[in-house]
């Protein structure tokens, strides 16, 4: 199975640590370019509208939120293209192990084998079991969210070109929107325990930190659709673990 890995021009650092990983352990990884979004002015956004991001999220877009989405729709697309039955998509700040692969195509194949898991989560609230691999990793979804990261899934062919329609427009940062089966029609699900551990790149964010966030945020009373927006998604989000097999 490949792992197709999203890293930046300007990070050769972290992709030269991911293949003396991928060599030590003998994994197949395909790097993906990633999309430098302070490169893109606000026109050349794709697949974009500021009034509609705005709406969802009670503020800006970042342009690393802008560069995050694309590359993940590009490392979708390269993996569609080969015809293979699965992939494991991941960001560049991740670790890789040799028990990753075996682990996710278990984890695939428990959930009927056609879907997405999210292997790595920053939390997991309200955690509903669904099932457990023949690995002994825990699946299930949360009650809770979002989970906070995209840093590192397995998905099979179908679910991908799914997901290529689906998550067009960009109206939520990518991995708020990759978690919500509920709207993108894709299976859903995560692991209890995270199958690999992030690197010590993690706390370097390529997005944007606090402070940025905090600089693009509407007032409270300017937000009022975007708490209507959360309060309605949170109910299908109950519907959806609730309903979990």
């Amino acid at each position: 199975m490949r792992i197709y890995v999203i890293n930046l021009d300007r990070s050769r650092d972290r992709w030269e640590r991911l293949c003396g990983q991928a060599a030590e352990h003998d994994l197949d990884i395909t790097r993906i370019p990633g999309i430098d979004g302070k490169a893109v002015a606000d026109q050349d956004r794709v697949d974009f509208q500021q009034r509609s991001f705005i709406y969802h999220n009670g503020r800006k877009l970042l342009p690393g939120e802008y560069g995050c989405y694309r590359s993940h729709l590009l490392a979708l697309e390269q993996f569609v293209a080969t015809g293979d039955r699965m992939a494991i998509i991941m960001e560049d700040d991740i670790e890789l192990n040799e028990r990753l692969i075996p682990r996710a195509i278990a984890a695939m194949d428990s959930i009927g084998g056609t879907g997405l898991v999210k292997l790595v989560n920053h939390r997991l609230v309200g955690f509903k079991q669904v099932c457990e691999t023949a690995e002994h990793d825990v699946i299930g979804r949360c009650m809770h969210g979002p989970q906070g990261s995209a840093a590192c899934y397995i998905v099979d062919r179908k679910a991908a070109m799914k997901l290529l329609v689906t998550l067009k427009p960009l109206l939520l940062p990518y991995d708020v929107a990759l978690e919500r089966g509920w709207s993108t029609g894709v299976g859903t699900f995560a692991t209890l325990e995270n199958l690999a551990e992030f690197s010590p790149y993690r706390s370097d964010t390529t997005i944007g930190n606090r402070a940025h966030y905090r600089a693009v945020k509407r007032h409270f009373l300017l937000r009022m659709s975007t708490h209507w927006f959360r309060t309605c998604d949170q109910l299908r989000r109950w519907r959806y673990a609730v309903g979990s097999r």
